[in-house]
């Protein structure tokens, strides 16, 4: 059966060919009742198109009921067509047109039902519903929404008889009646109509109107305030579409109030998904739009750092990586998270974990995490530098090129672990051992990105696509706010422009079935291994 493309959804609704469609059947259960009379018309524009009428014979006896409701008798379909003989040229006039009725989805399941019987495929294109969109725009303005209610409330020109035709005349008088009150809610295309019934009783339904102009296209959108002030901002490959759908599928608690303020919806087209990923970062870094959660988080932020500036390195969780000396890795996205990382390292490398000046003579005995033997602490004078610099020097070599031995050993001490029944403490060690590896990985990635020079893709989605470090140097669009236009930094110096970093690896990572490379100045390859993401393996329960 035919069915739309994602296009033709934002056709605009006066150049959508609609088929008007009216069952009457033996009765209301589409696996024992059978169709009795077609009806249905074409419309384009408000412009009838054509019809269609016709008996079908059920192959069963008529209900005295359903004689008394339609007038229609066993004698009268007793020389009808079967409804096999008449789908085939049903099919053709229904064509690529959108089915419409009254309560459409009984009509379609006996539609398909008959289909079924005859070996053919289900009815597979787009549907709309009167019922469901006199629901939403008409509830307060006549008693129900019966067909024949609603023909008399709004003085349809065709009155329902229960007769295929008749019925759907009356519904298309009602479509039109429909569509015209729609359109003073923005509802200018076929995806605003199917969205339309789910927006019900929406408070803030009157600022659909703000969502007019709205392309549908690749792009980032921003809800702004009574005082110009940028409230939220989103990425959509399809703007219209997702920023209607704040008014009717999104349940997300704020949004209530988000539409509350706003007053006004900017956008900017993008080509493709990644220019509006980078943009739509660059805007919630530069503007931290109230209702933007990432614009919050950036201060829970922290990195795991080697001090590698002291006599005797130790590990230690921090804000923002400092110019004094040190290796870091990161950032990572909580404290806690931070916390498991060292953890995960100081299970497997002994570096010393007391955070006091390391004298130059021994003049205590040692802390208690040397006393226990899970670190080499020099706190009491007897360890050199030379021996604990080799220790520093594995912990580096893991961190940096060998992760490989590091994360081995975590997994077999886990399933060690298991394996003794000590279900809890394998746990919390493979929550740390998973946090390294994912931090491990993201480092990797951004390191990857920033020595590969310049690099040049293509995209059947985003056309030619050019990173200058790993970051996105195509130009932002010229709606875009100017300040956000920014140069390229040279070097990873703060979270920021890690996060985009970490935008753009993503994105290449999900899209690379759909890239050609087409020049890369230094080998685009990591130096990593697949690492060990420490989900659950059947090794674990064999162990």
């Amino acid at each position: 059966m035919f069915q739309q493309s994602l296009d033709d959804l934002g056709t605009p609704l006066h150049e959508v060919t609609f088929c008007v469609l009216d069952f009457e059947t033996t009765g209301g259960r589409r696996d024992s009742d059978r169709i009795t009379e077609i009806g249905a018309i074409k419309y384009q524009g408000g412009r009838e198109l054509g019809t269609f009428q016709t008996l079908i014979d059920p192959g069963q006896s008529i209900p005295p009921e359903i004689t008394v409701l339609t007038g229609i008798t066993s004698i009268m379909v007793s020389r009808a067509p079967k409804i096999e003989n008449v789908l085939p040229t049903l099919l053709e006039f229904l064509g690529g047109a959108v089915l419409v009725g009254h309560n459409v989805g009984f009509d379609l399941s006996f539609l398909n039902a008959a289909l079924e019987r005859s070996g053919r495929e289900s009815w597979k294109g787009q549907r709309i519903d009167t019922l469901a969109i006199s629901r939403r725009l008409l509830r307060n303005d006549v008693p129900n929404h019966k067909l024949s209610t609603l023909a008399r409330c709004l003085r349809l020109k065709n009155r329902p008889s229960h007769r295929a035709l008749d019925d759907a005349k009356a519904t298309g008088d009602l479509l039109h009646h429909l569509l015209e009150q729609a359109s003073s809610l923005g509802v200018l295309g076929l995806d605003d109509l199917q969205q339309l019934p789910k927006m019900q009783r929406h408070p803030q339904a009157k600022k659909l109107r703000l969502t007019e102009d709205l392309p549908r296209s690749h792009g980032v959108y921003r809800f702004i305030g009574k005082r110009g002030e940028v409230l939220y901002v989103g990425k959509a490959s399809n703007i219209r579409a997702r920023v209607r759908s704040y008014f009717s599928t999104d349940k997300r608690r704020k949004v209530e109030q988000l539409l509350r303020e706003t007053e006004s919806i900017e956008h900017t087209e993008c080509v493709g998904s990644l220019q509006a990923e980078v943009l739509e970062l660059r805007l919630i870094q530069e503007l931290r739009p109230r209702f933007n959660r990432r614009s919050k988080n950036w201060a829970k932020y922290a990195y795991v750092k080697l001090t590698l500036g002291e006599r005797f390195p130790r590990l230690s969780v921090v804000s923002e990586p400092k110019g004094e000396g040190g290796f870091y890795l990161g950032p990572i996205s909580s404290r806690r998270m931070a916390r498991d990382i060292v953890d995960a390292i100081e299970t497997v490398i002994p570096l010393r974990r007391c955070t006091k000046r390391v004298p130059r003579r021994a003049t205590a005995g040692p802390c208690v995490a040397a006393q226990i033997g899970t670190s080499v602490c020099p706190c009491s004078g007897q360890v050199t530098e030379a021996a604990y610099s080799q220790i520093v020097d594995r912990a580096l070599l893991a961190l940096t090129s060998q992760p490989g031995d590091l994360l081995d050993s975590l997994r077999h001490r886990m399933l060690a672990l298991a394996h003794q029944q000590r279900f809890e403490e394998a746990a919390d060690l493979r929550r740390q051992a998973s946090a390294l590896s994912i931090s491990l990985r993201r480092q990797n990635q951004v390191e990857t990105l920033c020595s590969s020079g310049r690099i040049i893709l293509e995209s059947s989605e985003s056309g030619v696509i050019t990173l200058e470090n790993g970051r996105l140097v195509e130009s932002i669009p010229k709606s875009a706010p100017n300040e956000l236009i920014q140069g390229i930094p040279r070097a990873v110096t703060d979270k920021r422009e890690t996060a985009e970093l970490w935008c753009v690896a993503s994105w290449l990572e999900s899209h690379a079935h759909n890239l050609r490379l087409v020049h890369c100045d230094l080998p685009l390859s990591s130096r990593y291994p697949d690492l060990d993401n420490f989900q659950i393996r059947k090794d674990l329960s064999s162990a």
